[in-house]
């Protein structure tokens, strides 16, 4: 570190006539102190972003990194895919059906095909804690879920222009239901706090950190799950959303601390850009519940 000499300071060594004694005078004490002070003022900023930039350093590391689900070129994430699901260059809404996507050759597209209409994709791996991040493009009035570990959805449904929004519009946690007699609903879900859902044919992203139920030895649910924060269109529509059950008809099951993720394509037409997820340390998830 470089400390200014009181040889660089004017005068310090010349007067009219006399030598002065800068080291001897109470002027010159005071700013060989205030010198000192500065000395140590530097220092001390010096060590503290030497401190932070290693904390930075350590912390970006132990980072986990994305897991592409979908990498642009292929389905090698996905347990047994259907061929209905294509990799192709790019997608439109179809100008003589708005409520079909239309696709052109190439790479860098996954969508659910020319009718719309695919199996679900299932994970091969499972996850417990994680975050995902997406990037999908659905026509008019199509729609389609994300699941965590295969019961907890976040709805994906053209939303567009909806002025009161429910469980079962864009970003809404879907509603529990019953099966028989008839397939119906029993709540209205959880809405979004705001309804960010863009126009059909427009590209959107959804974020969210999901963390998943835990059990005690014996079994018993001592955490639900829950949805730290959800982020569609970069708008918040979730924060700290406990999750006291699945959705849909699997309400009544009990999933463990890990489980496939899956993403639903035979209720409409829906293409992705990017699907990527990045499983949470235990240390990140217990500071986020």
């Amino acid at each position: 570190m470089f400390v200014e000499s009181p040889r660089d300071e004017p005068n310090a060594w010349e007067g009219k006539g006399e030598v002065r004694d800068v080291g001897r005078t109470t002027e010159g004490k005071k700013g060989w102190a205030e010198r000192i002070l500065l000395m140590h003022h530097r220092l001390a900023v010096a060590t503290w972003l030497v401190a932070v930039l290693c904390w930075t350093t350590v912390g970006r590391a132990e980072e986990p990194a994305w897991t592409e689900l979908f990498d642009g070129k292929s389905l090698d994430a996905w347990k047994n895919p259907s061929s209905s699901w294509q990799v192709v260059g790019d997608v439109a809404v179809d100008l003589e059906n708005p409520r079909l996507l239309e696709a052109k050759p190439g790479k860098g597209i996954l969508y659910n095909g020319p009718t719309g209409k695919a199996p679900n994709l299932l994970s091969k791996k499972s996850f417990g804690d994680i975050e995902i991040s997406l990037e999908f493009m659905i026509p008019n009035g199509s729609n389609s879920g994300i699941k965590f570990e295969k019961v907890y959805e976040i709805q994906i449904h053209d939303s567009w222009g909806v002025k009161e929004i429910t469980g079962k519009h864009m970003g809404g946690i879907y509603p529990r239901s019953e099966l028989l007699p008839k397939y119906h609903h029993i709540d209205k879900g959880i809405a979004p706090l705001k309804n960010a859902c863009k126009r059909p044919g427009e590209w959107q992203t959804l974020q969210a950190t999901f963390l998943t139920p835990r059990k005690d030895k014996e079994g018993k649910l001592i955490r639900p799950a829950h949805l730290v924060n959800v982020t569609l269109n970069g708008e918040v529509i979730h924060d700290d959303l406990v999750l006291k059950t699945p959705t849909g008809s699997n309400w009544r099951r009990q999933p463990g601390p890990r489980g496939q993720l899956l993403v639903q394509g035979d209720h409409g037409p829906i293409a992705f850009r990017s699907i990527r997820v990045r499983e949470l340390t235990q240390e990140v998830a217990n500071n986020e519940r």
